[in-house]
């Protein structure tokens, strides 16, 4: 067959092209569990006999009127299976995060009026049953962990009768590539999430455009941790099935180092935080070596920091490259699992320092950008090296258009582009005028080529002196300390650039330890005169790369990270500024208090 039009049409043509023992596999019993695409294909179809059965009208070509099925739950095989059975019947999934608050759960499945409800285990179930009367168009709830007293998933399956099967392919076969698909309903930083309306050519043309940029073929593996519920793994995902790329489902967060280890992927997606920890628990590593293991650690790392992308940089620099490489680098890359061909980031803007270390060390970063309503892709660093700039986010990819509005918003248009909000044609019409979105992302572009994404439209203040702020590249740079987990820039209405800022407390408790200050809880250590200048010093450093405007006058010091469980951080980890600004308003008082007519740097 030819390329997908619909989703559900990778089955098929995984199984002419290149059909696999392995298409999907998670850990069961501490065993690799291998689904081949037949059998994939084969519980996708008993699976939607099964949701027929269960009375899920299929077919419906209207938006409003077609079934809705949530799911809550982490990457696993089913979770894909229970997508590609709903698409077949044109019933439209609707992805929740299992992080999501009691409040946002009750306004999606009702919004959504989801009829079926899948979750992953008696945690999940339990939230779910905490409100169960709030939610009255749900009805049927399945688990895909063994839950006593619950009913398991493989319920519906047992249900799905072969005599459906005609019926459903003949359903599949009236199914539009531009019908409905999914509902994503993003967190954002602010405000009642909204349904994002996506269909399957939405998708399918990010996935056409984007496969040819990465390194992917049928001798590929991926391994999959960033969640399914977002769009942009999701997208990945049936890219990786459509290029005949098999993929590993990692046991959770904690299990991921083990993981690459075990299935040793050519390739992954991840988001700059993560890609953060790992670099720091490297250096953590480094620091802990001794006389001349250590002096290679940091030479090669400061090899890596020089490093340029399209730039000749000498014989000695190359020949310098290439011990570190041989000697520390390749230790980076087996700790991967020894396969990368290429590290995909995306959600936020990476370090240009990680980029770069990174890269030099033989493990490409392609960092690219979009959002859930341009299904996401609009554009990404590719993998041949002339089509990647660091600090940017890439080429535009085929198809899509994009231009620079003249306050500085990128505009884009395409196939991409969603359908819609959800049951919002006002919040729709705000967002698309003239066939064009809005994304709200200030961007240029560099060379005629490279789109680099400066800040938020709606995260830039002004000061009380009337001059503009943009949070993000300040945030961005200060973040390179490694004594700086989390910061928030601040400032609105207020008459200088302050900041909130969250300590790495595990490399800020080493650091107490060399010079003899004992522990206690972090609240008493941030009072300490020593780890006050630490940060004033930390902070002096890097507002040299920022004019007078932007750089933090006053900061203070947090002693608590901020989490997407306490509903301060994005499920892709952006922070809530809104939910910030409330809920630390007397730490932001407190900067702006009066201090004798000092505006020293200094923590509170």
């Amino acid at each position: 067959m030819d390329q997908p039009q619909r989703l559900f049409d990778v089955i098929n043509y995984q199984l002419e092209h290149f059909p696999k023992e392995d298409m999907l596999a998670a850990k069961e019993n501490g065993q690799w569990r291998k689904y081949s695409t037949r059998e994939v294909g084969d519980i996708a179809m008993k699976f939607s006999s099964g949701l027929l059965r269960l009375g899920i009208r299929a077919g419906i070509k209207e938006n409003e009127e077609k079934d809705k099925i949530a799911i809550i739950a982490p990457n696993r095989p089913e979770w894909i299976m229970t997508d590609l059975a709903c698409q077949q019947l044109g019933a439209v999934l609707t992805p929740i995060y299992p992080t999501i608050s009691q409040h946002e759960l009750e306004f999606v499945l009702n919004n959504a009026e989801a009829r079926i409800l899948f979750v992953n285990d008696k945690e999940l179930l339990d939230k779910v049953l905490e409100a169960r009367d709030k939610f009255p168009t749900i009805r049927e709830i399945f688990t895909f962990e063994k839950v006593e007293g619950a009913r398991h998933w493989t319920e519906v399956l047992a249900l799905g009768q072969e005599e459906d099967y005609e019926k459903i392919d003949l359903i599949k076969k009236n199914i539009s590539p531009e019908e409905l698909v999914t509902i994503i309903y993003t967190s954002g930083t602010t405000g009642t999430p909204k349904g994002v309306m996506l269909s399957h050519h939405n998708i399918v043309s990010n996935v056409t455009s984007c496969k040819s940029y990465l390194p992917v073929n049928k001798d590929a593996r991926a391994l999959s941790f960033l969640p399914l519920n977002h769009i942009f793994e999701r997208m990945v995902t049936y890219l990786y099935l459509t290029a005949g790329v098999p993929i590993y489902y990692a046991e959770n967060m904690d299990k991921i180092a083990d993981n690459l280890k075990e299935v040793k992927p050519t390739i992954f997606t991840t988001v700059p935080r993560l890609l953060e920890k790992v670099y720091e628990k490297i250096m953590a590593t480094g620091l802990e070596l001794k006389g001349i293991k250590r002096a290679l650690f940091f030479w090669s790392v400061d090899i890596g920091k020089r490093y340029e992308i399209n730039k000749p940089q000498g014989f000695w620099y190359n020949l310098e490259l290439k011990i570190a490489n041989k000697l520390v680098f390749s230790k980076w890359r087996a700790a991967l699992g020894g396969n990368i061909q290429a590290i995909v980031n995306g959600a936020a803007a990476c370090q240009v320092r990680l980029l770069k270390i990174f890269t030099a060390g033989g493990i490409p970063i392609l960092e690219g950008y979009g959002l859930t309503e341009t299904s996401p892709v609009i554009s990404v660093n590719r993998y041949p090296v002339e089509d990647r700039m660091f600090g940017t986010v890439g080429p535009i990819i085929s198809g899509v258009q994009v231009k620079i509005a003249e306050d500085g918003e990128i505009l884009c248009k395409g196939p991409n582009i969603t359908m819609g909000y959800y049951k919002r044609p006002d919040l729709t019409a705000d967002a698309i005028k003239d066939g064009w979105f809005h994304t709200g992302d200030i961007g240029v572009i560099l060379d005629d080529k490279f789109l680099k994404i400066t800040d938020r439209k709606k995260e830039l203040f002004k000061t009380s002196g009337g001059k503009f702020v943009a949070p993000q590249p300040i945030e961005n740079k200060f973040k390179e300390s490694p004594y700086i987990e989390q910061i928030m820039v601040v400032g609105e209405d207020r008459k200088f650039t302050g900041a909130l800022i969250v300590p790495s407390f595990g490399n800020l408790k080493k650091w107490s330890e060399k010079r003899g200050i004992a522990w206690t809880t972090n609240e008493a250590m941030l009072k300490n005169p020593d780890i006050k200048e630490l940060f004033k010093q930390a902070v002096e450093k890097y507002n040299q790369f920022f004019n007078h405007i932007e750089q933090i006058k006053k900061f203070a010091l947090l002693p608590r990270e901020w989490t997407v469980d306490d509903g301060e951080l994005t499920p892709t980890l952006k922070v809530k500024r809104k939910v910030i600004l409330e809920r630390y308003k007397g730490e932001i008082d407190g900067i702006y208090a009066p201090a004798a007519g000092k505006v020293d740097i200094e923590s509170i």
